[in-house]
């Protein structure tokens, strides 16, 4: 009698979900080339393995269709729309939210309104998002989270914006010194990523993704307490350019993932803190801005290296 294999558990296909897009659908689909696809690389199409199975499918010549000249689902888009009621691409893949018609027969790199969206969205703060509060502490809908602390919020064409989460603002309290990266540096995931500190105490954060610096956030920087008063807004730290975004999100937290491990964090935080503030675990309060600061038990040295995961003093 044959013994019957088991089949190991096929994990499910982790998905770039893009921050603040009201339309997801890829844009192939809305050129007409396929039916149905939903985008799961954040527009990034250069980065995307399925726009390059596509262009293989239709024996697209790499070093013909390439960056200098029109991709080639603008002849697909330019035949579908006529020239009166043509959309813009950015509204075509939900960038923008308001109509608006394209001028340049999808020529991008002529159109002074597709450099400024992306300058706009290197500089701008686009708000703080939805959050939820687990365990006394909040987290941001559509908000990537690494185990050191950091957040990453993936952006349209891929572009991922970081800055670190409540748990830790909250734990470490009041900031008095932010050390970024500059701009045109690389950073990389599970590396140490950026530097905080308070009064004589230092500690060093691990990046969430790897990438390059596109654009740093001087206020945040210039005055550390944005971190803490609105870390998910503008309390954003920097940007950066990731060469393959969906290689970042298998070390990366997401959704109930987010949840059950900030509820984890939060227990851990309790049993150092001691027996007397267990009890806090069932109130369902919201946790102290300066923890540090207010708990005598707590040491530095301990909370960086519990929850940072890197060691004091960089």
């Amino acid at each position: 009698m044959n013994a019957t294999k088991k089949r190991k558990p096929v994990s499910p296909k982790k998905r770039v979900v893009c921050f603040n897009i009201l339309e997801d659908r890829c844009i192939w689909m809305k050129a007409g080339v396929i039916n149905y696809r939903i985008c799961d690389n954040a527009f990034d199409c250069n980065a995307c393995a399925f726009n390059k199975a596509i262009r293989q499918a239709m024996k697209i010549d790499p070093m013909v269709d390439s960056q200098t000249v029109a991709p080639t689902w603008v002849a697909h888009l330019v035949e579908r729309y006529d020239g009166a009621n043509r959309p813009c691409r950015h509204a075509l893949t939900g960038r923008i939210a308001a109509p608006k018609t394209c001028p340049y027969n999808y020529e991008c790199y002529h159109c002074a309104f597709d450099q400024m969206l992306d300058e706009v969205d290197l500089a701008a703060d686009l708000g703080t998002p939805v959050c939820r509060e687990v365990s006394g502490f909040k987290i941001a809908d559509d908000y990537y989270y690494h185990m050191g602390h950091g957040w990453a919020r993936f952006e349209h064409g891929g572009r991922v914006r970081i800055g670190l989460d409540d748990f830790a603002a909250r734990v470490f309290g009041d900031l008095n010194s932010i050390d970024l990266p500059p701009l045109g540096a690389g950073v990389l995931q599970d590396r140490v990523g950026w530097t905080f500190g308070r009064a004589d105490y230092r500690a060093a954060v691990l990046s969430p993704v790897s990438g390059t610096v596109l654009a740093v956030n001087h206020p945040a920087r210039e005055h550390p307490q944005l971190v803490n008063e609105d870390p998910y807004g503008s309390g954003w730290l920097f940007i950066v350019e990731p060469e393959l975004p969906k290689r970042n999100l298998k070390r990366l937290f997401f959704g109930k993932e987010s949840v059950q491990w900030i509820d984890q964090e939060s227990r851990k935080l309790l049993g150092l803190m001691g027996p007397s503030y267990e009890s806090l675990a069932a109130t369902g309060g919201t946790a102290v801005r300066d923890i540090f600061g207010n708990v005598d038990e707590l040491e530095w040295d301990t909370l960086v290296t519990q929850f940072l995961h890197t060691q004091r003093n960089p």
